[in-house]
């Protein structure tokens, strides 16, 4: 199951952001958004590359390996736009077997997310769902 951040903006210009060449879909602006502050907690990342709910990234860390997408829905008027950043942890044939390694409610790259999402006055209407 994902955890997922919701929140609304216009501090990222979706119109500069490289062309998700499967579905036109925005993210990639926010993952590197985030890239920029999680290397200081001891996190690496990928590039963000395109899906096609969107753009995703490896993050390693803490002894764990996850999968980060975004997605950028521009719905309100212009230049906000809903965004959700969905966290999944990859597990292994035996952990989704066992029902061992799940990603819990006190996940460190998860709570990180949320703290800088949190803490940046630009973004409005921020809403958290683990397990969804």
């Amino acid at each position: 199951m994902a955890h997922l951040i919701t929140f609304a903006t216009g501090k990222f210009d979706i119109s500069k952001e490289t062309p998700n060449d499967i579905n036109p879909i925005a993210g990639e602006a926010v993952l590197k958004w985030i890239r920029q502050h999680i290397g200081a907690a001891g996190f690496t990342s990928t590039e963000p590359s395109t899906e096609d709910w969107g753009w995703y990234m490896n993050v390693e860390g803490s002894g764990a390996s996850y999968l980060v997408g975004a997605s950028g829905e521009p719905d309100r008027p212009p230049p906000d736009v809903d965004w959700t950043i969905q966290v999944h942890k990859n597990r292994g044939f035996m952990d989704n077997v066992t029902g061992k390694n799940k990603l819990s409610n006190d996940d460190p790259l998860f709570a990180l997310l949320e703290r800088i999402v949190r803490s940046d006055p630009e973004f409005r209407g921020v809403d958290v769902a683990k397990d969804a």
